[in-house]
């Protein structure tokens, strides 16, 4: 017998607006896309149909769903112990930045390739060009460190039309570097996009998903493992996302001109007030922080750009606007 009843919002209002992911998952609707999907949903102990999110092969097939259904894949799959990531997390971040540049394109959302995209750390899941793709029309150049990762992307783009000619992945050989080897300084970029690897190290990782691990099952859990996957460069990194953070932010000054508005996920709040520091002795001629959420975690985005307001308003005007 399922327990009492739990009472569920109809909606995640801590999502942005035009999240399609407010509402709870339809299931019946995601098996009806992706019927591999049934093997996987069970009733939970309040009655409702979910997957065990601490199944990795449940999680994989959840997104394929997702991915299918609701942003016009046809196909979709990532090596086993790639980052399997939360696609509304990800869809909040797109929504945000879309709705950012509109306060730069008098109040417009803007759309279509014209608008040029570098997602730093693409990954194998390919996921933040599928999203700015199908929901903007966005181009998007992906980088990344692993060669594996990057052939993962390049077989998603070649099994699904919608995004030939519009995603163009890139390996970054040096993995001390952000932008160098990626991006020829006078290429025009019109944001830069990145979910920095969030941990200093493969133990940190491990230690942070048991701890998650055990508070979500209520007892203490031993061995970790990562129902989303994922490897270094996509979890940790040497000095973790505020050292990741500081190289991107300083060697974006060399790319001020060239680049719109560059922007990167902050985990750690506690990271902000050395990141606004670091913005203000480059002299960025402005930076924004936009809050984010899902369910109880909290997230925000740090923007910044080198243009100055005249720059910005002719950028917009040649690249955005003119026929």
């Amino acid at each position: 017998m399922a327990d009492k009843k739990k009472k569920h919002p109809d909606k995640k209002p801590r999502l942005h607006a035009r999240n399609k992911h407010r509402d709870r998952y339809n299931f019946k609707e995601l098996i009806d896309t992706c019927p591999d999907l049934a093997q996987f949903v069970v009733k939970n102990k309040f009655g409702d149909e979910s997957i065990d999110f601490f199944n990795a092969d449940a999680v994989k097939m959840l997104n394929k769903a997702l991915l299918i259904h609701y942003y016009g894949l046809t196909d979709w799959d990532i090596p086993k112990g790639y980052l399997c990531p939360p696609i509304p997390g990800r869809a909040d971040y797109i929504h945000h930045m879309a709705d950012h540049l509109k306060g730069s394109n008098f109040g417009r959302l803007p759309e279509g390739e014209k608008i040029r995209c570098l997602d730093i750390g693409v990954g194998a899941n390919c996921v933040y060009p599928i999203i700015g793709v199908h929901e903007y029309g966005w181009s998007f150049i992906g980088s990344d460190i692993d060669p594996v990762a990057i052939d993962s992307a390049n077989s998603i783009i070649n099994s699904n039309e919608m995004l030939q000619g519009k995603v163009e992945c890139r390996l970054q050989s040096k993995s001390s570097d952000i932008f160098y080897g990626v991006i020829l300084r006078s290429e025009p970029i019109d944001l830069t996009i990145c979910n920095p690897p969030f941990h200093a190290s493969r133990a940190e990782a491990t230690a942070g998903t048991l701890r998650k691990l055990t508070n979500l099952k209520k007892k203490k859990v031993t061995k970790a493992d990562l129902n989303f996957g994922g490897k270094e460069g996509e979890l940790w990194t040497d000095g973790g996302e505020k050292r990741f953070i500081r190289r991107m932010i300083k060697e974006s000054k060399k790319f001020g001109k060239s680049c719109c508005w560059f922007s990167t996920l902050v985990s750690k709040q506690s990271n902000l007030n050395e990141i606004y520091k670091l913005l203000d002795e480059l002299e960025v001629e402005e930076y924004k922080t936009i809050q984010m959420g899902q369910g109880n975690k909290s997230s925000r985005i740090v923007t910044w750009t080198f243009l100055t307001h005249e720059e910005e308003a002719h950028w917009v005007k040649e690249r955005w606007t003119k026929k």
